[in-house]
């Protein structure tokens, strides 16, 4: 039990230090290259998107598959799930280190709608790694009763995130 609380801990303080690196990332890190002498950038937001739409589905997937009695098609899910979550998070390491903030221009109303779904993504993302690095814990060592528990946030927490972050692409790159 002390041990479970030693890990517990030790992934809260790595998810901490993963968001304090991604809040001066964005907000305090000067882009070290003008993204126009960066082809590559310009397609990078979109491989994110994309990242972020196959974590979804796999996470989807995963919930049926857990549902219908399969546990191994969901434990493969869920690692499917993670990979892509982690691919979209140095995807966006990299746009982030290069290109910087990105700035959503549109006036009236969509605005209002924007901003809504990015803040509540951002407040909803800093919960998001703690809480899947925890789950995997919970189910990779076989703890299930506390891995059920937990994962009743977790689910739809990372869902709401991962579908969030591909409408934010989708709303920069044809409104914004």
């Amino acid at each position: 039990m002390k041990s479970e609380k030693i890990v517990t801990r030790c992934l809260i303080l790595i998810s901490l230090a993963a968001l304090a690196f991604l809040i001066w990332l964005i907000y305090f890190n000067s882009a070290p290259l003008n993204s126009t002498n960066t082809p590559w950038l310009k397609h990078m937001a979109g491989v994110n998107a994309g990242f972020n739409f196959l974590s979804a589905c796999s996470l989807i997937l995963g919930f049926k598959a857990i549902k219908s009695g399969n546990r191994e098609k969901h434990i493969k899910l869920m690692k499917l799930a993670f990979f892509f979550s982690f691919l979209f998070l140095i995807g966006y390491i990299i746009y982030h280190y290069f290109h910087g903030e990105t700035k959503f221009l549109s006036q009236g109303p969509v605005r209002y709608v924007y901003f809504f779904i990015l803040i509540s993504h951002i407040i909803l993302s800093a919960f998001t790694l703690p809480l899947v690095l925890i789950t995997f814990y919970y189910g990779l060592s076989a703890k299930y009763e506390k891995h059920k528990k937990i994962v009743k946030w977790t689910f739809p927490i990372w869902l709401y995130v991962s579908l969030t972050g591909v409408i934010i692409y989708f709303m920069l790159k044809f409104i914004g």
